[in-house]
């Protein structure tokens, strides 16, 4: 998000492997309803997994956890490379993911109170057994105002935050979870460059148990 006004709102909607099941703002029953602790988890449940019949991973497996693996200590220390991030972003783009309205205040990076209920219900389905073993990537997003520079950083400190709730929070491993932010190089709406939409935090399943064992 930008130094510009935007109510520090971050739309939500839910995307699944294969396919995308758009649930912005109105779609849900109500206009102010975002998902619930269940609609997150099953969002981020892993696909069915079908083994090689030989059991060697393949190289696209190989190179995905190899990322995954060296980003993870490395977030912890320092911001991601444009080339981290695009490597990321191409690994993310199948798999199961969800994008959360979570509320900031203006030109901050702070979580407001009204913000806590969506990251409770988030870090209550990133602890459920379904979800143990997962690698989590959490992706902050803006809208096209302001400048590149200013909107990457604003990204990285609220995707920051985010992490840092669910750690102090739920006392989910650190190293499960990489932020990395994007600014507003990844335009939900291309059609509305200053759309609400645009402006979010996506949590996508970036490695589950069950890929771990193949």
């Amino acid at each position: 998000m930008s130094k510009y006004p935007q109510n520090g709102v971050l739309r939500a909607s839910i995307g699944v492997a294969g396919g995308l099941l758009l649930l912005v703002g109105c779609n849900f029953a109500g206009a102010a309803e975002r998902p619930s602790e269940s609609e997150i988890l099953n969002a981020l449940k892993p696909p069915v997994v079908v083994r090689s019949l030989t059991g060697v991973p393949s190289s696209d497996d190989v190179k995905r956890r190899t990322l995954i693996d060296n980003l993870r200590s490395k977030s912890r220390t320092r911001s991601l490379t444009g080339d981290e991030r695009e490597q990321l972003a191409d690994v993310a783009k199948d798999r199961p993911s969800v994008n959360l309205e979570i509320y900031f205040d203006f030109n901050s990076a702070t979580i407001t109170p009204r913000a806590v209920p969506d990251l409770v219900n988030l870090g209550r389905a990133l602890s459920n057994e379904d979800l143990k073993g997962s690698v989590f990537l959490v992706g902050g997003y803006t809208d096209a105002k302001g400048s590149g520079e200013y909107n990457q950083g604003l990204s990285e400190r609220r995707a920051q935050a985010v992490k840092d709730f669910l750690v102090g929070r739920f006392k989910i491993a650190g190293d499960t979870l990489v932020s990395a932010g994007y600014g507003k190089e990844q335009l939900k709406n291309t059609a509305d460059p200053f759309a609400a939409e645009n402006r979010r935090v996506q949590i996508t399943n970036l490695e589950s148990k069950q890929d771990a064992a193949k």
